[in-house]
Parts: structure tokens; sequence; C-alpha cells
């Protein structure tokens, strides 16, 4: 089966304010953004009345999930969207003097898997827990509608599908044009009706030549998870629920079956892939000579194109540790040391940094903690480290900046009514 499914594309009606419609879709904000959200929308049709942000999850979300789904069903009884029919959408952003392009389109939820070894098409970067799909999946099992959420990132070195798309722009239909709320940028979308040329684009980036070329492999992939691998799992666990009351038949068209994503080339000059870094609280004292014991090299006869060098900061000093000149792999040594400390000594404890001043500054004021520094990911190594390996471990990398998420926009129709 296909991976890609062009399914209805809907967006609100043209006389709705697209500026108060469309909220950034992150769980990073706590209650007082979304507060002062709600008090900017002042009661007009926006995203942000069908969907439950983490802040304001609970042992109890019914009443707000009732409200979800009693929108839904108001805006469906009265022909809020516009139906666009079957396509894509080319999608420019511009925060700054950054620009990228992605392609909002449908996925087929068969070909997502969270288990490495089914060699799924379409793979997580990064695990998920039980805990933060259960509100997820009550608030989908009786949606009408979903939003877009999830970035799914492809590897495109020499067919530059969106690019072309892009150049080729005057062609499409034009659907909005419009500033984002809260220095999100200006966005910019255009219809894709012959959506077929495009999918075929697609596939050819899990041919073998091209599997081959770029990874060493012929197992496939198409998609990984850029943002949003617990909504995507959510989907997944929800169409996996359903589906079993379904006949064959029925299973191959239900909309449900079909997951509406934001499609980035991972080569987007503006996909950047920021490092995180740990702070380590109470580590046992032989944690920095195992450290450096993790992958030895003669740094004065090893040629430094093959190794990476991070740092250490303890007491006032920094230590310099070596690592594969792989980020992917790095940091899983790195990451799996810890868990094996972890699990050993209780009062040990890890935070993840963003900032390598804020680890600084918090090495300094605590003699008995660790910062290390760990590599960005490598653009050109992260698929073929997924298809190997599986998933990254926790907090391998920051994808964007907060207000550079994606903003719920366009809809997808996932329930027969």
């Amino acid at each position: 089966m296909p991976v890609i499914k062009a399914q209805h594309i809907l967006l609100p009606k043209k006389f709705i304010d697209y500026n108060k419609w469309s909220v950034i879709a992150s769980d990073l904000y706590l209650k007082g953004y979304w507060n002062k959200i709600k008090e900017y929308i002042n009661g007009k049709p926006s995203s942000l009345d069908l969907i439950l942000p983490e802040a304001f999850m609970s042992n109890d979300n019914s009443q707000i999930i009732d409200d979800i789904h009693a929108k839904m069903k108001q805006f469906n009884d009265f022909n809020f969207f516009e139906d666009f029919g079957p396509g894509m959408v080319l999608v420019e952003r511009k925060i700054g003097n950054k620009k990228r392009l992605g392609i909002v389109l449908n996925v087929d939820l068969e070909q997502f898997s969270l288990k490495k070894e089914d060699n799924a098409l379409i793979r997580p970067t990064e695990g998920t827990t039980l805990e933060r799909i259960l509100p997820r999946l009550d608030v989908r099992k009786d949606a009408i509608f979903e939003l877009s959420h999830t970035i799914l990132l492809y590897d495109d070195r020499e067919l530059n599908i969106a690019k072309d798309l892009y150049n080729n722009r005057d062609c499409l239909q034009k659907l909005y044009d419009f500033d984002l709320n809260e220095n999100g940028g200006h966005i910019t979308g255009w219809f894709i009706r012959k959506y077929q040329e495009v999918i075929n684009k697609f596939n050819s980036l899990i041919s073998n030549e091209y599997l081959q070329k770029y990874f060493n492999t012929n197992i496939p992939l198409m998609f990984v998870v850029g943002d949003g691998n617990h909504s995507l799992a959510t989907a997944k666990e929800y169409w996996n629920r359903l589906k079993v009351n379904l006949t064959e038949e029925e299973r191959v068209v239900h909309p449900a079956r079909y997951a509406l994503v934001e499609a980035i080339n991972i080569h987007d000059i503006c996909i950047d892939f920021g490092p995180i870094y740990r702070f380590i609280e109470k580590p046992p004292r032989s944690f920095l000579r195992r450290l450096k014991r993790l992958y030895r090299v003669n740094t004065k006869k090893t040629d430094k194109n093959l190794y990476l060098v991070e740092k250490a900061f303890y007491k006032g000093k920094s230590f310099e540790y070596c690592l594969p000149n792989n980020s992917p792999t790095a940091i899983s040594l790195v990451q799996d040391l810890i868990d094996r400390c972890l699990e050993k000594e209780i009062e040990m404890s890890v935070e993840y940094v963003s900032s390598l001043e804020e680890l600084k500054e918090k090495c300094a004021k605590n003699d008995k903690a660790i910062g290390l520094t760990l590599p960005k990911i490598d653009k050109n190594q992260l698929f073929e480290f997924i298809i190997k390996h599986g998933i990254l471990p926790r907090k391998s990398y920051t994808l964007c900046s907060d207000n550079e998420r994606r903003y719920y926009l366009e809809a997808h129709k996932i329930k027969m009514v």
C-alpha cells in the first residue's frame, strides 16, 4: 500500500479571521500563554476550540473534551469548513529572514510503527509514553476533524520536491496568505490538485538505488517524525482500535486511517537540529572516568575528522572527552551510560538543557554536578541511524525554536458523518 494518500483538505471559509483561527501547536506553553491567546481571540472561531493543550490536561479532562466535540459538531452542522477536495498544500513559512517550505499531506497510519523490527516506512525519532497518549486518545475517539500538528521529515538530497513546487507556485491555487499571531511569522499556502507526480517523487526516495547511495541499505524509510511523536502515535492507536470492527473494504476508505501532517525536507536550510546538553546532579565518583572510556582515541595520531570532541564541566574546570564521528551514535553512548548510572544511583538526577551558557552557570553553582555537552544531530546521519538502530535517545535534539513550531490551520475529517 502507498505511504501517501490524497484526502480532502478542509479550511475555514474566507470570512473567518485566519490570524485568530490559527494557533501554535506546542505543548511547551503554560496556562498563562493560552489564556492570553484566548483573550486575544475574544470569542472568534479558532482552532483553540478544537484542541487540548497539555497545560490544561488533568486527571479529569471530560468537560474540556466534551466542549471540543460539541464545537466540532457545530462546525460540521453549519458547514464551517470549505472542502477543497483531495490534494495537498504547499506551505511557505517566513520568520524574520528565514523561510522554510513544507507540504501538508495525508499519510497511511498502516505504514507507521513504533517498533523497529517492523521496518515501517514512517518511524518515530523518540520514544512515547502512555500517559501522554491517553488524554489525546480521548479527544480523538469522538472527534469529527483532526488538525495538522505533526511534522514529518524526509531526506531529499537531489529531487527538490518542495522547491520545484514552489518555483511553479503561480500555477497553483493560493489558499491563504496571512501573518500568524504571537510572532509566528508569515504563512502562505497553495493547493496541489495534481498530486500524483508529487507522490511518485516521494516514492523515489525509497528506491533501492537511492537507499544504497545515501544510506548503504535496502531497508526503506520515507519519513521520520520531527515533531509530534505522541500525536501520530495517538492517531495510530485510535486507528488500531477502530479498524477491529470494520470490514476490509471499510478499512481501505475510512478517513481515520489517514493522518494529516506537514512534510519538510530535512535538508531545508531552516531545519536545524540544536543540541541538548546534560546537567547531572550527584553522579557516581566513577562517572568521569567511565565517560572518558566510552570511546578511546589517540588524539595525537588519529585524524580529527574521525572523532568528535565534547566537554564535561566539573568543579570549575572543563575536561574534553571523545565520541564517534556519528552524532546519533555518540548521543546514544552517553545516554546509555547516564541511564545505567541512574538505575544504581538513587540520588542521581539529570536535567536537559539547550543553552551552553545555562549549563555552565548551573555547574558553577553546584560543585557536585557534572555538565556534558553533546553534538547536534548531523542531518546526513539521521535516517541511516533510524533504519539501523531505531529511535534516538530521549532529548537528542531541538528541531526549532518555540515560535517556529507548526500552527494549527488545515483540517481533515476522520469520522464518517
